[in-house]
């Protein structure tokens, strides 16, 4: 699943903006101020020393002229002015959305039943470490990715796309999905039969499943004729493709050190790990744990399970 930020590449924007309008600020602050202040000290010892002549040739001034033109000449230009009051608001923004939680919108149903399209979601910055905004750069650790865990990450055939999938293995599991079933290190996952989903797109039932993994156990979808995976979508050439093996109606991965094996929960519906690989650590950019808004179900705010 493509996420979609709320505004494109907003880390970008917001950098660039954030760096604009903060150059301003401080040469305002430094220079500007200083060139101003010392404009309007100039023009009013001109301006007294005019007015003192008058005054002396019995004429008399108003002295709110004075006034009138010290603030006239101390006066931020508009830009400056903007740029000096969206500065602290822009860089407060960017500070929330790199290192605390950023909000993005599902455009897709490959983790149908847990997150519908148009929830809008926020995600966890810190709970797997500090990164760098923009270049994503881990500085420090915090936690790692556990399994049952919802998860964004830069897609790895293309890093400009975010995606978002249910963390499966961690470095060194052993992932077997055999007739729709995980295993897990040759544990066999609990499943426990729920009624069947009606998809929200069109009048379709689709089994649903309590998939009892870790400690987190969560809803699945299973399409009843789909095979367990489709082998002409597997992607030959993903890094590490030597630890998995594929059949008909069975794989079998083992998650290399310092990546993560990622599924959807719309489990037939859902292009993931099992196609397109595993997903290293510098890609991860956060932990899913709200939805925020739905504007078409308001009932969908909530924590995300």
């Amino acid at each position: 699943m493509n996420l979609q930020p709320i505004l494109g590449n907003f880390a970008l924007i917001l950098f660039v903006a954030m760096l604009v309008t903060g150059v301003i600020w401080f040469l305002d602050v430094f220079v500007l101020s200083r060139q101003r202040r010392a404009k309007a000290d100039a023009a009013l010892a001109e301006y007294d020393a005019h007015r003192s002549k008058l005054t002396a040739d019995g004429i008399k001034v108003d002295s709110g002229n004075r006034a009138a033109l010290e603030a006239s000449i101390l006066r931020q230009p508009t830009w400056v002015e903007y740029s000096g009051s969206f500065f602290p608001v822009i860089a407060l923004v960017f500070f929330l959305r790199s290192f605390l939680f950023e909000p993005f919108k599902i455009p897709s149903s490959s983790m149908v039943p847990t997150l519908l399209v148009g929830d809008l979601i926020l995600v966890n910055k810190f709970d797997y470490g500090i990164r760098l905004p923009v270049i994503n750069k881990k500085i420090v650790e915090v936690g790692n990715p556990q399994r049952g865990d919802v998860m964004v990450f830069k897609y790895p055939k293309d890093m400009s796309q975010d995606y978002i999938k249910r963390v499966i293995g961690v470095p060194g599991d052993k992932i077997t999905y055999e007739n729709k079933r995980l295993s897990v290190n040759g544990v066999p996952v609990q499943y426990e039969a729920m009624d069947d989903y009606l998809d929200d797109e069109r009048p379709v039932y689709h089994k649903q499943f309590v998939e009892k993994l870790a400690n987190a156990p969560h809803r699945i979808l299973n399409m009843e004729g789909q095979r367990t995976i489709n082998l002409a979508a597997v992607d030959p050439d993903f890094p590490h493709h030597e630890n998995c093996t594929y059949s008909y109606d069975k794989f079998t991965c083992i998650v290399p050190e310092g990546n993560y094996f990622m599924m959807g929960d719309n489990r037939d519906n859902s292009a993931d790990s099992r196609y397109w690989g595993f997903v290293p650590d510098q890609n991860i950019v956060g932990k899913a744990v709200f939805v925020w808004m739905n504007f078409g179900n308001l009932k969908r705010i909530g924590g995300i399970h």
